[in-house]
């Protein structure tokens, strides 16, 4: 056993939950990010706009999603060069016969690839040919006999919460709305879960709610103390900034919760907010304003297809709300309580920008 974890040391392997369902996750959700969901937004620009290269551009990069999110999930990992490489192939093996439920087959066959090829790696004196061998041999085999059956899993569960979402808007609402938000400021992934889960439509309008009500709540909620600059990292970027503000007092994040649980049912019973984009955009929130954007290509794309009508003054009055001024006023307001009762003090939400 010691010589087995002896080896382990010397390949770099660290067999970790943290490692591999927090860290390796969070680089898939960027290698979603790079591809499909850049893919999606440069297609959208160039159909409106009628560049053709924009749309040749981004059907090229949705076509690289596996491929970007295994080489992501290996790049977390420290995975060597030709590990690195050939997890290209493994993603796109994985992602393709993963359906649905593609990114979540890519995630666990991703990691399996990866740590096998480290083992592998500068072993042999042809590791050339020994360690790309290895890691797509194995990611391939591991696709063809595990990728459907993820995929199937975590599509059932995807259609499960959005079947709920149109049965129970409200309850629902709240339920996805406060879950998702919540693991946007953890340090998970909220991206890569409703990607894994092709978290669409009501269920992922709801979990656009969440998203803006943690992203842009605690960006006002702080703006005394952190300015502009404050506004701009957490509004436009992350959440997961105040991550070691709540560890000292989890109070602070009592207000965006709270927002969160409003926002929701507001946006499915309400202004029915679909978000039908790419569902990784589901779980950006105002991160680029990657969300507002998800839910604006759903709409055109449920026009091309005939699903909707025209985009009208109502909707365009709940994405205004939903993502943007109901976040910021509700979760101040709530804020306000907490800081006049005492469970917010001065500087609880300072960030060292």
């Amino acid at each position: 056993m010691e010589r087995f974890k002896a080896f382990l040391k010397r390949k770099n392997i660290i067999i970790s939950a943290k490692k591999y369902a927090v860290e390796t996750m969070g680089a898939m959700a960027q290698g979603l990010f790079a591809t499909l969901l850049v893919g999606t937004i440069l297609s959208t620009i160039g159909e409106h706009t009628g560049l053709s290269f924009l749309v040749t551009a981004g059907t090229y990069a949705k076509a690289a999603t596996g491929a970007g999110m295994a080489i992501a999930i290996g790049f977390s990992l420290a995975a060597p060069p030709l590990v690195l490489f050939s997890l290209a192939v493994v993603g796109s093996a994985a992602n393709e016969l993963g359906g649905a439920g593609g990114p979540l087959a890519v995630l666990v066959i991703a990691i399996l690839a990866a740590e096998f090829g480290k083992a592998v790696s500068k072993e042999t004196k042809i590791d050339i040919l020994v360690t790309p061998f290895v890691t797509i041999l194995l990611g391939v085999l591991l696709s063809i006999w595990c990728a459907p059956g993820i995929g199937w899993v975590a599509g059932k569960v995807g259609s499960a919460i959005m079947m709920a979402t149109e049965l129970q808007p409200f309850l629902m609402g709240i339920l996805v709305s406060v879950l998702v938000g919540i693991a946007l400021t953890l340090p998970i992934s909220s991206a890569a879960i409703c990607a894994a889960l092709s978290l669409t439509g009501l269920a992922g309008g709801a979990a656009v709610a969440g998203c803006c009500a943690q992203m842009v709540g605690f960006a006002v909620l702080s703006f005394k103390e952190n300015k502009w600059g404050g506004l701009v990292a957490q509004g436009l970027g992350t959440s997961m900034l105040q991550m070691g503000n709540i560890v000292r007092n989890p109070k602070i994040w009592i207000p965006a919760i709270l927002t969160s649980a409003v926002t929701g049912p507001l946006a499915t019973c309400v202004f029915r907010l679909r978000m039908d984009g790419a569902a990784v955009s589901s779980g950006m929130g105002t991160c680029g304003l990657v969300g507002p954007i998800g839910v604006y290509t759903g709409w055109i794309q449920g026009i091309t297809d005939g699903a909707r009508g025209p985009v009208g003054a109502f909707d365009w009055v709940g994405l205004a709300l939903i993502c943007f001024l109901l976040p910021g006023i509700l979760t101040w307001f709530f804020g306000l309580i907490l800081r006049k009762i005492g469970w917010i003090g001065e500087n609880d939400l300072k960030l060292e920008l």
